[in-house]
């Protein structure tokens, strides 16, 4: 039996993403409402997916008795009164990132939706693109031997456009760290399952005029003792930004390019070399010297309808959700804690 659900914020990534892949990925998932403030991106995806129940007003929509979950695709500063209504109403809840624009906001999204016995995930769906998982899969069988080093890049050309909210501090908290740069950060530390314990980060506005910064640029320490850029830029033209995730480590390194962003493709290609191999005062870099190249070639699957259907299948069997409150959580804290180390010019240890 599928699950019923609504989605709050019809357009954007809904409907570029996350509704067209829920209609054709996820069996176990129904679309039977959607909520937009716009009525236009309501009318659209109401005739395209054959959708009845169409509102205006997201309470409304969390009092249709049919919707069992929701989806909320809305800028953060909404997704903890938006939460929070689910929450009461009984419905699960799939957020996107990021979880919020406080520590306090967050906390109390958590507790709501425990006290009402509802699950609450985020939308981290880089996780599940097939490279990415590729990647993760080679660092945890040893392969990488131990992990050194960590980076991950995306950028793209966000020039001031009139009415953006990712361009408005009140609304996003935030630019490029916190929009972009949330997804490098899960991805790095789902990848080395290690958590960051201390960053430093520079912020600035570089090229745009708008309030929110163009150009973050991040160091991070994790627990397991390696080191990580995260670097995230507005200001970089499209077809230039290769979106780079590289990682690291006493056995070599694997290098990518692609696989950060809404594109379930990318390309990936690992340099390991035998245990023990010893020193070389040549410092030959090539494959005769010992190294093992090899690229990896898989079919892309869809990473939103994935999340939307291992999500259905957590309420219908009742597990957790794939990326859980919890790394929602901790993901806040780790950007709050960035932002912090920017205006401070100082770094900054994180406990959770």
């Amino acid at each position: 039996m599928a699950v019923n659900w609504g989605v709050i914020g019809a357009g954007g990534i809904a409907y570029r993403r996350t509704i067209p892949e829920m209609v054709r990925v996820a069996d176990n998932a129904r679309l039977v409402a959607i909520m937009d403030v716009s009525p236009e991106a309501c009318s659209r995806v109401a005739k395209e997916y054959n959708v009845t129940s169409v509102y205006s007003d997201e309470e409304a929509l969390l009092r249709d008795p049919k919707v069992q979950a929701v989806y909320i695709a809305t800028p953060q500063n909404a997704h903890h009164r938006q939460v929070l209504l689910a929450a009461s109403y009984g419905k699960h809840v799939l957020c996107e990132k990021p979880m919020a624009t406080s520590l306090e906001d967050g906390q109390e999204m958590m507790e709501a939706c425990k006290k009402a016995g509802v699950l609450l995930g985020f939308d981290y769906m880089m996780r599940f693109n097939i490279y990415n998982q590729k990647i993760k899969e080679l660092v945890a069988s040893g392969a990488l031997g131990k992990p050194v080093m960590g980076r991950a890049e995306l950028t793209c050309w966000y020039p001031p456009i009139p009415g953006a909210w990712r361009q408005q501090k009140e609304i996003a908290y935030g630019g490029a760290l916190i929009d972009m740069g949330s997804h490098c950060l899960d991805l790095l530390e789902w990848i080395f399952d290690s958590r960051i314990s201390e960053v430093f980060a520079f912020h600035d506005r570089l090229v745009h005029p708008y309030d929110v910064e163009d150009t973050s640029t991040t160091i991070l320490r994790f627990e397991n003792g390696a080191h990580g850029i995260v670097d995230n830029y507005f200001n970089v033209p499209d077809a230039a930004a290769k979106n780079f995730l590289e990682v690291y480590g006493t056995g070599g390194s694997i290098l990518a390019s692609g696989t950060i962003g809404q594109d379930p493709t990318g390309n990936v290609t690992s340099y390991l070399v035998p245990q023990g191999l010893g020193y070389s005062a040549n410092q030959v870099r090539n494959q005769a010297d010992g190294v093992k190249a090899e690229t990896y070639h898989f079919e892309g699957q869809a990473m939103y309808g994935t999340m939307v259907k291992l999500f259905s299948k957590a309420i219908e069997e009742g597990g957790q959700p794939p990326v859980p409150a919890e790394v929602g959580y901790h993901n806040l804290v780790v950007l709050m804690a960035i932002y912090e180390a920017a205006r401070s010019g100082k770094p900054v240890k994180i406990s959770y």
